[in-house]
């Protein structure tokens, strides 16, 4: 046995550790990954897990919870503090809730139950040995620098931490102020890790009627219910092999979030009108302006769902903390909204440089693309002005700047007049294109303040 494994394991082609104090629970590990291409080394304990961690490097290490001279989870920790970027995953008959997350939390890229099925084991190494070799990190400075835009000291920490979570397989939430960028991120970091081929689903959990919410997340068969002519694919279906960004996941209701702790867990969905659940290979990421912390605290959220979407953190600094990254980001934005326009890209003055980098923008980024929007319709010169850039207009305004903007819209005349035959139609056209209001308001003829009126009328938020 041992001459067959050592032509099976040859060192110059082996790419995956399996550790495993299991003499059977190897080979059946060996062999199916020999089926799936991917030769292997084996380890039976810990201590000769890291000799061999030593003499050679590998792309992937699958280890299992319980060991006879330690846990999975020394290794882990071993494996993060002398070989950074190689990914472990954790494979324990033992699994647990807080075992998973304390796996996630060390570092692990991934940690699953046995006994593992063949197909779960193939999307795990799949995804794994996408990333790039250990031996070949990016660089710091070359993580999101077209997507995230400066050189503040805070904006290159984040670009690090985005660089390591793309590594992983981990749950991460998302914080940050209301314009901050934080889909932008979710973005990054499923672009530069190994699902980047597979989709990216973006959805607003707080756009969702919550009686519609069930549907869209999980999808339904043909006949499941009255109008349901034929079959719905769900927002995780749709997700398959990618990733689940779940924008304001704090505004999903308390019924939804017991079922989507479910489906994180059991990592399966069961269509409305199905019989069987269906396995779904999906990574969630998630975000929301509030403090979850304190939502808990109140009852609002459900605490075993806080810790499974929070395993990791990723605080997004809000744009008054990043200097002079405004004056970068502004240029950046006059050259997009030059591109968009066929002109020539406008340049800010000295003035309005000073202005800008004054400002608080409690509206964050969001609110310094509608301002260099508006500055640019308003002026004739190739150089922004100092006059030119309206800062009156945020006066007063907190970090919840939105949801005033929206009680404005619903007092302004020129929304129009609300009709209640068309509830319907627009919730049709907001279920086909993914809940983008932008877009379910140009497809139906009305102006994004029209939409929102009739949301706010509706008690959709």
């Amino acid at each position: 046995m041992k001459e067959a494994n050592d032509r099976r394991a040859r060192p110059e082609s082996a790419s995956v550790l399996v550790v495993d104090d299991e003499d059977d629970i190897r080979e059946l590990i060996e062999l199916s990954l020999l089926r799936l291409g991917v030769a292997c080394d084996t380890a039976a304990s810990l201590g000769q897990a890291r000799d061999m961690l030593a003499q050679r490097s590998y792309r992937l290490c699958l280890t299992d919870m319980r060991l006879g001279d330690g846990d999975g989870l020394e290794l882990v920790a071993h494996i993060q503090a002398h070989h950074p970027g190689l990914p472990v995953a954790i494979i324990s008959a033992y699994g647990s809730m807080e075992t998973a997350i304390r796996a996630l939390k060390l570092g692990a890229f991934d940690f699953v139950t046995k006994p593992i099925e063949l197909k779960e084991l193939r999307e795990l190494v799949k995804h794994a040995l996408k990333l790039a070799p250990a031996s070949a990190p990016v660089a710091t400075e070359e993580v999101g620098a077209r997507e995230l835009i400066g050189h503040s000291p805070a904006i290159v920490q984040l670009r690090s931490q985005i660089g390591k979570l793309a590594r992983s397989q981990a749950p991460v939430f998302i914080h940050g102020e209301s314009g901050t960028g934080k889909e932008v991120i979710a973005r990054l970091i499923h672009k530069l890790g190994p699902r980047a081929a597979g989709p990216f689903i973006p959805v607003n959990c707080g756009a969702i009627p919550a009686d519609l919410m069930e549907s869209e997340f999980f999808g339904y068969q043909k006949g499941s219910f009255s109008g349901a002519v034929a079959a719905k694919e769900g927002l995780f279906h749709a997700a398959h092999g990618g990733t689940l960004f779940l924008d304001e996941v704090a505004e999903l209701p308390l019924a939804m979030q017991v079922k989507l702790l479910r489906v994180i867990q059991e990592r399966s969905v069961r269509p409305i009108g199905a019989q069987v659940e269906e396995p779904v290979d999906v990574r969630i990421l998630s975000a929301s302006h509030r403090d979850l912390g304190q939502w808990v605290a109140e009852g609002r959220f459900r605490q075993d769902l806080f810790f499974r979407v929070n395993v990791i953190t990723l605080h997004v600094p809000p744009l008054r903390e990043r200097g002079e990254d405004v004056v970068e980001l502004a240029g950046h934005i006059l050259r997009r909204l030059a591109e968009r326009d066929g002109g020539v890209p406008r340049r800010l003055g000295a003035e309005a440089k000073t202005c800008l980098l004054r400002h608080s923008f409690p509206g964050n980024v969001r609110e310094l693309e509608n301002l260099l929007e508006r500055a640019c319709a308003l002026s004739d010169s190739e150089v922004i002005e100092a006059c030119d850039v309206d800062l009156q207009a945020a006066d007063g305004l907190t970090t919840t700047w939105l949801e005033g903007d929206l009680m404005r819209d619903v007092a302004d005349p020129e929304c129009g007049p609300l009709d209640d035959d068309e509830r319907s139609r627009v919730l049709r056209m907001l279920a086909d294109t993914r809940w983008n209001r932008s877009e379910a308001a140009r497809r139906l003829g009305l102006t994004l303040r029209q939409l929102r009126y009739r949301l706010h009328k509706w008690g959709i938020e």
